[in-house]
């Protein structure tokens, strides 16, 4: 049985949370002289003199009603780094505990990882990029507190089978971290959908990519209402700035214009992995739920630099274990896909 005290590091258990001067107000006012702000306003222009609501609460009311859940069940943080370091710290003693990921998969969960001075266990995906459960579960250690798992998986555009997870939620007492970056562009439904099953699992997702908004750095964690009020509890007091705030809620009322700019991107993705096996120098596309694709060829050093010398940037993933050989490509525009193919296909017939 789950219990989230029994993995909660006992300082942060005992802290008290930093109070802000936005924290402490309640109700209407027209003179604020709480905050020591400018009250001459702001050479951004706007009302960029004040602080922002450090709750989020109007922006997470409507991301409550799109994504079925609670308000109480969301937390944003800088950039899914954020939710990502907070979670580290959180759980996970300096020096005493470990985590659990499943390369090739992102980075940053080994950097948060160093950083948080955290032992990293590695279990290696399967040949075709799905997690060993068996291995993973045998491998979980009394100190071993969080198991990211990234699904679709970066660098390889998978999605990982829900029946894989669901063991490791069943089986595994501490958190598991759900990375959705890419679910958009996937016809799975989100594990949000599944929260109130599971009060070890925690769902991460951003505005980044399909959202379009990588620039304004806006990412989510979806989890019980215990396990996000003591994400509020340790996080920066303003850590999600009034710009950020206002257009992502504008951002928010155009999911017409999202599903447009999905199906989009899922359509130049068919036509990149339709296209792609034929050329030269490819050996193997991997199938992908995200909006990128893994790619084999023969030599991906040369193919990196000559794209580079295109003014075309790829990025290159041979040194990562069980991507030997690969590039990982974003899907672009129409022009931009087709300009990629050319090049491509120059690379493989050229002396």
């Amino acid at each position: 049985m789950f219990n989230l005290n029994d993995i909660i590091r006992p300082n942060v258990l005992k802290m008290k949370a930093y109070s802000s001067a936005r924290d402490e107000f309640k109700g209407a006012a027209s003179v604020f002289l709480d905050a020591n702000e400018n009250s001459l306003g702001s050479l951004a222009g706007e009302n960029y003199n004040r602080y922002p609501d450090p709750q989020q609460k109007k922006l997470k009311q409507r991301i409550a009603e799109i994504k079925g859940v609670k308000p109480e069940q969301i937390f944003l943080g800088n950039g899914s780094d954020e939710a990502i370091d907070l979670l580290f710290r959180m759980v996970c003693r300096p020096g005493h505990d470990s985590m659990l990921h499943l390369p090739p998969t992102y980075g940053m969960y080994e950097v948060s990882a160093n950083l948080n001075e955290v032992e990293m266990q590695a279990v290696q995906l399967t040949a075709d990029f799905q997690i060993p459960v068996e291995e993973v579960l045998l491998s979980i250690k009394p100190e071993t507190k969080l198991i990211f798992i990234c699904s679709p998986n970066n660098p390889t555009g998978n999605l990982i089978e829900p029946e894989s997870i669901e063991d490791i939620l069943l089986g595994f007492k501490g958190l598991v971290v759900v990375d959705e970056a890419y679910i958009d562009f996937s016809a799975q439904p989100s594990w949000t959908t599944r929260l109130q099953e599971f009060s070890n699992l925690v769902v991460l997702q951003t505005f980044s990519k399909a959202w379009g908004m990588a620039a304004l750095r806006l990412g989510l964690a979806f989890a019980s209402e215990e396990v996000i009020a003591v994400m509020n509890k340790i996080k920066p007091p303003y850590n999600i700035n009034q710009a950020t705030q206002v257009l992502a809620q504008q951002a928010l009322e155009r999911e017409e214009a999202l599903r447009d700019m999905v199906e989009e991107t899922v359509q130049e993705r068919e036509l990149l992995l339709h296209a792609l096996p034929s050329l030269p120098t490819v050996e193997h596309v991997y199938p992908s739920d995200a909006n990128f694709i893994l790619v084999k060829v023969k030599d991906a050093n040369g193919l990196y630099n000559y794209l580079l010398d295109k003014g075309i940037v790829v990025r290159n993933r041979s040194s990562l274990a069980g991507c030997e050989g690969c590039l990982r490509i974003s899907i672009g525009t129409l022009e931009e896909n087709q300009k990629l193919l050319q090049a491509i296909a120059e690379f493989g017939t050229k002396d």
